[in-house]
């Protein structure tokens, strides 16, 4: 029986990534505008590299980005950074199609919904607002509550225990291979492999089930808790339609 469905966020419920880059562009756009002589993909280079380095959650790219290159940072080019990085966001984060219909079937069926993600626990709450997603998820673990990352079982036991089921009651959703699938069958959860959320060309992805849009979740868990035989969707997607 299935009584509760736990997400991965980014590239699972938005595209983060898709935000990411258009942010990052219209970042540079903003600098450049500003004064920054800096040729576009050269400055593109280099926060690549700033984010290799911190993580893509490093919320001081622009600073160190200025002070390494002119050696002070310059209020202005900082500034039309920011603004430019943020308006872009805003507009460019959005959930993947059928996301919130997902969500909402799944609420109807009485199944709990939790969120694990690695993101910083301010950063993840912020992008759940924006999305309108704040109400929906009876628990939400981040970064910051365990210290640890997926595939460690840490963040895993932790919305488990907050959404009050045991792995076995539980689907773990999520983009990334290595971390959220790994982690999340290493307590026994059943998971499902968002395929369309995949950044890395991943060809086997070791889950019970992949998806190639969100709301074959809602046929996923019907067919589990109906005692349907769900066919497994190693090399190809379930038919859930």
């Amino acid at each position: 029986m299935i009584r509760a469905v736990i997400f991965d966020l980014d590239n699972t419920l938005t595209d983060f990534m898709r935000m990411k880059e258009a942010a990052i562009q219209a970042a540079i756009d903003g600098m450049i505008d500003a004064g920054l002589k800096i040729p576009r993909e050269e400055l593109r280079g280099r926060i690549d590299a700033i984010y290799k380095a911190r993580g893509l959650e490093f919320q001081q790219v622009f600073d160190e980005l200025l002070a390494r290159e002119l050696g002070q940072i310059d209020p202005k080019i900082l500034a039309s950074g920011i603004v430019s990085y943020r308006r872009a966001r805003e507009s460019t984060l959005v959930l993947y199609p059928h996301v919130q219909m997902t969500l909402l079937e799944l609420t109807k069926r009485g199944i709990r919904l939790g969120v694990v993600s690695d993101a910083p626990r301010l950063q993840v709450w912020m992008r759940l607002c924006a999305l309108s997603l704040q109400h929906l998820f009876d628990a939400v673990v981040t970064f910051d509550d365990t210290q640890e990352r997926k595939p460690s079982p840490a963040p895993f036991r932790e919305v488990l225990s907050r959404l009050g089921v045991a792995a076995n009651e539980a689907l773990m959703v999520g983009d990334w291979a290595e971390r959220d699938v790994v982690g999340g069958r290493s307590l026994g959860m059943k998971t499902v492999f968002a395929r369309y959320g995949d950044t890395f060309e991943t060809q086997e992805s070791g889950a019970d089930y992949d998806v190639d849009d969100v709301f074959e979740l809602v046929g996923i868990v019907d067919r589990l808790n109906g005692a349907v035989p769900v066919p497994s969707s190693q090399g190809g997607g379930p038919d859930v339609h």
